[in-house]
């Protein structure tokens, strides 16, 4: 096939539909490239339930191997079992995953020694470049002596690590529903929660990269409607939602009702910063002013960055930071190479919820303060001219402050909103918070009047 890596290859990994926009040839050429770029003299490699995910793991072990690399194939795993693998064996990796992605995608997430993120800037620009070389001339010729290509299973020692972070031992047995999604949730929970004081109640756990019952992608209300009945009817303590690759976990509370993932990063900051006091906590630009104000007020020093894990990882680098969360639900810690995962932060819920006697709720109640209008999408003609009129119309006004660190950033005395357009689409994305809720829908409400007019 002539693929164009030009619509697969993004910023952060590599996703595309299989077998129309990348297959196996390809994904073997990839692992060619992956090896010379990190001059890695041994990899591993894991992979999801999709269909296509074996079969695409295989052919970049069989690519990496021919360039002199030993590889080791972890099987299934969720993408945070891959960073620890990648953390714990100080080797590259790569994740064969689409994420919450619809079936006919697959894609591959690639890190260097201890799951230091490839993206653009370092080092995916330059593995496109070579497997597009090669895809037109054909592929370099093997070593003299290739790499062996051996199997290990990392299940156990992931489980192990995440659970020497966060002590369960002593918390009150608590009920918890946890759904799948059908992804490698349900590969990877049953494993971590075993022999804890908790009740689990399995939704949608036999692997099936089909999704033949939701989406795997929580963020969309759609998605955790199963979850927020069951937790209803089984009178559970709360609700654990996965996405696809298990990398993300979002949160009901005991009604059944979602608990933002900003809420939860402030919870799980207030945590870390009671084990490292005085650390730094990371935070993107749209996540709740509630999340700043909670590190300062336990003793950290809160950074704001551009939305994206690639800015995230690249400040938790450079500050020394102890954890970082987006809106998304994506969190990330120190102690766990800097890397993103969701099942280290549901173990910090558990811990906090089973450690009093109160509701979920109840809980996050003082980390959830501000009315949030959560992200609205408008299509748009011309990003920039729609950006400049909103820019035009706020920024003169007393008392309001405006940056451009990620989109256009307005803030006034008890509210802001950041408007950022899309990489990929002729959208602009609107977030807005507010001190109550009738500011937040007047000021969203403008904004929107002028980014529609």
């Amino acid at each position: 096939m002539t693929a164009d890596l030009s619509q697969i290859v993004k910023a952060y990994d590599v996703r595309g539909v299989v077998p129309d926009q990348w297959d196996e040839a390809l994904a073997e050429l990839f692992g060619a490239a992956f090896v010379q770029v990190t001059r890695a003299d041994a990899i591993v490699v894991g992979h999801d339930m999709r269909p296509s995910s074996p079969g695409l793991s295989g052919a970049f072990a069989r690519g990496a191997a021919a360039r002199g690399a030993d590889v080791t194939l972890i099987g299934l795993c969720s993408t945070d079992q891959l960073y620890f693998a990648s953390g714990h064996l100080d080797l590259p990796g790569a994740m064969f995953t689409a994420s919450h992605n619809p079936a006919r995608y697959n894609g591959i997430k690639m890190c260097r020694a201890g799951a230091a993120p490839v993206g653009r800037d370092s080092g995916l620009a330059d593995i496109r470049a070579l497997v597009e070389t090669w895809r037109d001339s054909g592929a370099p010729a093997p070593v003299a002596t290739p790499g062996e290509i051996t199997e290990t299973d990392t299940l156990a020692a992931y489980a192990q690590h995440l659970r020497s972070l966060v002590d369960l031992s002593a918390v009150r047995p608590l009920k918890v529903v946890v759904d799948a999604g059908n992804g490698m949730g349900g590969h990877t929970v049953p494993t971590v929660f075993e022999g804890l004081p908790l009740t689990l109640v399995p939704m949608y756990f036999e692997l099936d990269g089909t999704f033949p019952n939701h989406e795997a992608n929580p963020l969309d209300p759609a998605n955790i409607v199963d979850l927020r009945q069951r937790v209803r009817a089984e009178g559970a303590d709360l609700g654990l939602a996965f996405d696809g690759d298990a990398d993300r976990c979002f949160v009901v509370d005991e009604r059944g009702e979602p608990v933002p993932p900003s809420a939860i990063t402030a919870l799980v900051a207030a945590r870390e910063l009671a084990k490292h006091p005085g650390g730094t906590v990371i935070h993107n630009l749209i996540t709740s002013q509630s999340v700043p104000e909670v590190v300062r007020e336990n003793g950290g020093t809160p950074v704001r960055t551009r939305v994206g894990h690639s800015f995230i990882k690249a400040e938790m680098a450079r500050t020394g930071a102890i954890f970082g969360g987006e809106h998304s639900a994506h969190y990330y810690f120190r102690d766990f190479w800097n890397a993103d995962t969701g099942m280290l932060a549901a173990l910090h819920v558990l811990a906090a919820l089973g450690g009093q006697e109160g509701t979920l709720s109840a809980l996050v109640a003082e980390y959830d303060r501000y009315a949030a209008s959560g992200e609205i999408n408008s299509t748009v003609a011309d990003q920039a001219a729609s950006t400049a009129a909103v820019r035009g119309a706020f920024a003169s006004r007393a008392g309001v402050t405006t940056d451009e660190l990620d989109g256009l950033t307005v803030s006034g005395d008890d509210w802001w909103f950041n408007l950022r357009p899309s990489n990929t689409e002729p959208l602009l994305r609107l977030n807005v918070e507010a001190r109550d809720e009738a500011t937040m829908a007047k000021v969203r409400d403008e904004v929107l009047s002028l980014v529609r007019a």
